[in-house]
């Protein structure tokens, strides 16, 4: 969700207004997405990287996070009747970066949502492809020290189970708004076959139309895996 600073700073607003601006455009094309039925999507909310960023910023987003969960916790009802379900996804494990009080809120909103049959929305939080990798092999040097698994019989199934999107659908698109061609460290893992979609547009201007472009894309691309055509 890239270009919300950018957004702001071209309107003369604060950086964190983009931000807010930012949350309302994710919300919108969730449901979009929901409906369309697509089993899964992941937005790139916060990485690991993020935190050098100036304390003022950091701070506001982490305020639009605490925001938008407590209201989301005092609306219970209606969550439930959204076609998508959250997940959170990254380094979130007690006395890491991530304020308490925040993880807490992440943990209650994912119980709220657990109803298998919606939507899966991941929201990366304190993530890095990367670390992710290094995570699933943390686990595989756990399960061979342990014997469970010796180290010659592991399989990338064995790394996808490692992953925080474990259990969840192959990757098969990648959108990346505000002009950047890069991946920023995003779901390295799960990005080797996927098709990409880049855009000039800003998150804060994407818009359900812009979603049905990089679907109409996506389907005109041949996919090959490798194979010949």
């Amino acid at each position: 969700m890239d270009g919300n600073g950018r957004w702001a700073k071209q309107r003369g607003l604060p950086r964190t207004e983009g931000h807010k601006a930012g949350v309302e455009v994710f919300e919108r094309i969730c449901e979009y997405a929901a409906g369309l039925g697509i089993p899964a999507l992941t937005f790139y909310a916060f990485s690991a990287e993020n935190w050098v960023r100036p304390q003022e910023e950091v701070a506001a987003i982490m305020n639009l996070f605490r925001r938008q969960l407590e209201a989301a916790e005092r609306r219970k009802a209606e969550n439930e009747e959204k076609r998508w379900r959250i997940r959170y996804i990254g380094d979130l494990e007690d006395g890491g970066p991530v304020p308490a009080d925040i993880l807490r809120l992440l943990r209650d909103m994912e119980h709220q949502a657990s109803d298998k049959e919606k939507t899966i929305v991941n929201i990366a939080v304190n993530y890095g492809g990367r670390q992710e990798i290094l995570h699933a092999a943390q686990r595989l040097a756990r399960l061979a020290q342990a014997h469970a698994l010796e180290p010659e019989d592991f399989t990338e199934q064995d790394v996808d189970d490692g992953l925080y999107t474990a259990g969840q659908p192959a990757l098969d698109l990648v959108i990346r708004p505000s002009g950047e061609l890069r991946l920023s460290n995003f779901l390295l893992w799960q990005s080797a076959y996927a098709e990409f979609w880049f855009s000039d547009i800003l998150w804060p201007d994407f818009t359900e139309a812009h979603l049905d472009a990089a679907l109409a894309a996506y389907a005109a691309r041949n996919r090959r895996f490798g194979d010949v055509e």
